[in-house]
C-alpha cells in the first residue's frame, strides 16, 4: 500500500488502511461508496451519470478548483472513504466536498484523519483562507455532530436541491484563520 496507514482505534474487520489523494481512477469505487452510503438513508437516490457526472475524473475536477481530494482503502483496494476540499481564491473560502465514509469505518477515528489531512493540506496550499464550509444533507445526522465536534458551526442556512433524493441541506462553517490561530498555540 501507499500513502499513510491508518490504525483504527479498535481491531475488528479493518486492520490497516491506506490514505492517499485520490486519483481519476478513482471514481468506480468512490461512486460504489456513496452508492453504499446512500442505500442508508431512506429516500437517497444514486445516480452517477446523472448527478456525479465529475466521478468520471475526480481527481482533475479537484484540482480545477484549487482542491484535493483524498481516498482511503483496504488492502485490497477498496475505497472505504473519501474527502475533498475545493478553495475560491477570491473569497478565500473553501468548500468540503465527497466526504463518505463506508459504515464499518465509522467510529475509528478515520473521517478525522481524513479532516485533518484536508485542512493541514488547506493551510499549506492556500495560507490566505479565511473561511472553510459545507453542505450536507438534513439525513446525515451522525455527520452533523462529526462536523460540530471538529469545531464546525451551523449558519442557520438551508436549502433545497432539484435533485432525484429532493435533497434537504444545511450549512456548517468553520472561522479557519481563528482555527489555524489556535493549532499555532
Amino acid at each position: 500500500m501507499t500513502g499513510s496507514d491508518i490504525a483504527p482505534k479498535r481491531a475488528g474487520a479493518i486492520a490497516h488502511l491506506a490514505l492517499r489523494p485520490a486519483r481519476n481512477a478513482d471514481g468506480d469505487g468512490v461512486s460504489d461508496l456513496i452508492a453504499s452510503v446512500f442505500a442508508q438513508y431512506p429516500g437517497c437516490v444514486f445516480d452517477r451519470a446523472g448527478e456525479f457526472p465529475e466521478l468520471d475524473a475526480i481527481a482533475d475536477d479537484f484540482r480545477a478548483s484549487h482542491g484535493r481530494m483524498w481516498v482511503v482503502e483496504d488492502r485490497d483496494g477498496r475505497i472505504l472513504g473519501c474527502f475533498g476540499v475545493k478553495y475560491d481564491p477570491e473569497t478565500r473560502e473553501a468548500e468540503l466536498h465527497k466526504v463518505y465514509l463506508d459504515q464499518s469505518c465509522r467510529g475509528q477515528g478515520v473521517a478525522q484523519r481524513l479532516l485533518a489531512k484536508a485542512l493541514t493540506w488547506l493551510g499549506d496550499k492556500h495560507s490566505d483562507c479565511e473561511t472553510v464550509m459545507l453542505w450536507t444533507d438534513t439525513r446525515f445526522e451522525a455527520g452533523h455532530r462529526f462536523y460540530e465536534k471538529s469545531g464546525f458551526a451551523r449558519t442557520g442556512q438551508n436549502r433545497i436541491l432539484d435533485d432525484l433524493s429532493q435533497s434537504s441541506e444545511i450549512q456548517f462553517r468553520l472561522d479557519f484563520a481563528t482555527y489555524r490561530t489556535f493549532l499555532a498555540i
